[in-house]
């Protein structure tokens, strides 16, 4: 599962890479008031963002973030990680039986087959659909 703080990291990532002028910045009451982001919940994000250095803060009236990295440079999993991506846990039982192993191969087979998919996205493909109006997901 992707938690909301991901989810929101990736279309605070997607505003800042799809706007027209990278040299404009992109107020966080902006990308709040467009996808319904608590505005504190922003803060935090764009907390972490900054320090991996992907965004800089720009201050004043027109202030706001911009990109530092080019989004060809940035996968949703890398995104995702500076976030605090985790996968489940094993919901198992803690036994050692031959079900509960043969199971946390398939939840395990499902973690990676997520971190691929989330690692095969890049910033700028998700910031070309948006520019192109394109509403449906990648099918990998």
């Amino acid at each position: 599962m992707i938690s909301a703080r991901v989810h929101y990291a990736c279309l605070a990532m997607l505003e800042l890479a799809s706007h027209p002028s990278g040299d404009t910045p992109v107020s966080l009451r902006e990308i709040s008031d467009r996808h319904g982001v608590p505005g504190p919940f922003l803060v935090q994000i764009f907390r972490s963002l900054r320090t991996a250095g992907w965004v800089q803060s720009v201050r004043g009236s027109q202030g706001g973030y911009r990109l530092l990295i080019r989004p060809s440079e940035l996968s949703l999993l890398e995104i995702a990680e500076v976030v605090g991506y985790q996968e489940s846990g094993n919901p198992g039982t803690g036994k050692s039986t031959a079900a509960e192993l043969m199971l946390q191969e398939i939840w395990d087979e499902m973690s990676q087959a997520s971190r691929n998919v989330l690692a095969g996205i890049q910033l700028s493909d998700l910031a070309q659909r948006h520019r192109n109006g394109e509403e449906s997901m990648f099918y990998i």
